[in-house]
């Protein structure tokens, strides 16, 4: 499948222009500069009559400047200028020619690539001021406003013209390949670290400092057979420690990345134990009803009482989400990253399984048996029979009389004996409450000619005893 990478310098458009292509918000797009960092992939259609499947590549801006995240990025893009076919260098039409794109031009010319020099923001601009763009050597300049939807189509159609004819096109794939693996967690926990480790490569940014993913991204792979797709989100603070703009917008694209996985894995410090915030995010899991794994990074560095310490506190805090394992790694040397693999495949396999409406009503008869319902308002529950109604997460609906008001606590009952009973590791499951319904309410019986008849009689009969 042919590839494009999209670079440039920061915030000339390059995520606007990502967004636009894959008619998605994929991308973190902002006024701020510098907010993309590690390589977004999405796979898009070119083309109307003969469609061309493309893999696009955004890429963090490029500087001039010698510090730690920005070689990172400049490593990031390399990699993507050597995985393409295609390059869109981008530059800003209303900034002119600067310094750095000359600098940046020059890098490209060196590439054995075809280069589409990109002229963006040119919205009510003529193609007569984009002449000193020349100067660049990278041929005719091709003006677009990717926030304005101008100019993408001709884009579109230059660009298919320099595309490797490919044999066999796939079909354009979904978001998420396999099993979708959310990575959550607090800032500066090991999340893009564990992703890396496995990967097998440096495939996105790593730090010592918080805050080094702002985006959340999707990265399909294969391990033994199986497709995964991973998906690195940015670290969570408190509520009250999200001020910036680009920090709650990374929150936003976080919860949507926990929206559209199979499987969270919780990364935890175990230098810092647990705490309010990891409590939180646990929270985030069940809210959408996620299967569940809890690792707890840098294990490697506590002694023995530091262990002890962390499982008691473990015990503790998250007694509500028992269902989910704990697995202790290092992913910075590797040590119990690949037992991860089996448990996940596993709670995939349980959130997406559905159950004989048969073996459900047994479970149901056995939890009734154990702990009948509660009375509320003086009115006793009545659950007469359960069937599954839906998948990922399994989904049950019980049916019975004055279901309204199930107690929370009976709820949990419900909940634990059914995970329990079936056998479900790292998968919670979902309940829905359906009263059953009088089939004879707001129906009037209507009364024929004899009944009447015999109506007026017996009223005649009351008033004259009386």
């Amino acid at each position: 499948m042919p590839v494009i990478a999209l670079v440039g310098r920061p915030n000339v458009g390059k995520s606007s222009l990502f967004n636009r292509l894959t008619k998605s918000r994929q991308a973190l797009v902002s006024d701020f500069a510098g907010l993309t960092r590690d390589r977004q992939y999405a796979q898009v259609i070119f083309g109307e009559n003969i469609k061309t499947f493309v893999t696009l590549i955004d890429t963090g801006g490029l500087s001039n400047q010698d510090t730690i995240i920005d070689n990172k990025i400049h490593s990031q893009v390399l990699n993507a200028l050597e995985e393409s076919d295609v390059v869109y260098f981008i530059v800003n039409i209303r900034d002119g020619v600067l310094n750095l794109d000359r600098e940046i031009a020059t890098q490209l010319r060196k590439l054995k690539k075809n280069i589409v020099l990109v002229c963006n923001k040119a919205e009510n601009i003529k193609p007569i001021n984009a002449i000193e763009f020349y100067e660049l050597g990278l041929g005719n300049p091709h003006l677009i406003s990717a926030q304005h939807n101008q100019g993408i189509t001709q884009l579109i159609k230059h660009t298919l013209t320099l595309l490797p004819k490919a044999k066999n096109q796939q079909q354009i794939t979904q978001k998420t390949l396999g099993i979708a693996v959310a990575v959550l967690g607090r800032p500066n926990v090991g999340k893009s670290t564990l992703i890396n480790r496995i990967l097998g490569q440096n495939r996105v940014l790593t730090m010592n400092s918080p805050n080094t993913t702002r985006d959340s991204i999707y990265i399909p792979f294969t391990h033994q057979g199986q497709k995964y797709t991973l998906i690195d989100t940015a670290g969570i603070r408190r509520k009250r420690s999200s001020c910036e703009k680009i920090e709650i917008l990374s929150i936003i694209k976080a919860r949507e990345a926990v929206q559209h996985s199979h499987v969270v894995l919780l990364v935890l410090d175990a230098q810092q134990g647990i705490t309010e915030q990891d409590a939180t995010l646990l929270g985030m899991s069940i809210d959408y009803a996620k299967a569940l794994l809890i690792v707890i990074n840098k294990w490697d560095n506590l002694d023995t009482y530091q262990k002890r310490e962390i499982k008691r506190q473990l015990a503790v805090k998250l007694s509500f989400v028992n269902y989910a394992s704990v697995h202790t790694i290092s992913a910075l040397h590797g040590s119990g990253v690949d037992k991860l693999f089996q448990p996940i495949i596993k709670a995939y396999t349980n959130t997406g399984t559905k159950f004989s409406t048969s073996t459900l009503n047994k479970i149901l008869t056995n939890a009734n048996l154990t702990h009948q319902p509660p009375a509320v308002k003086g009115i006793k529950l009545k659950i007469k029979y359960v069937n599954q109604t839906g998948v990922f997460p399994p989904t049950l609906t019980l049916h019975g009389n004055h279901l309204q008001s199930v107690p929370s606590a009976y709820d949990r009952y419900l909940k634990n004996f059914f995970i329990k009973a079936l056998k479900l590791s790292n998968t919670p499951i979902r309940l829905e409450y359906k009263n059953a319904e009088n089939p004879f309410k707001n129906k009037k019986n209507t009364l024929n000619a004899r009944q009447i008849a015999k109506k007026r009689r017996l009223m005649k009969f009351v008033k004259k005893k009386k």
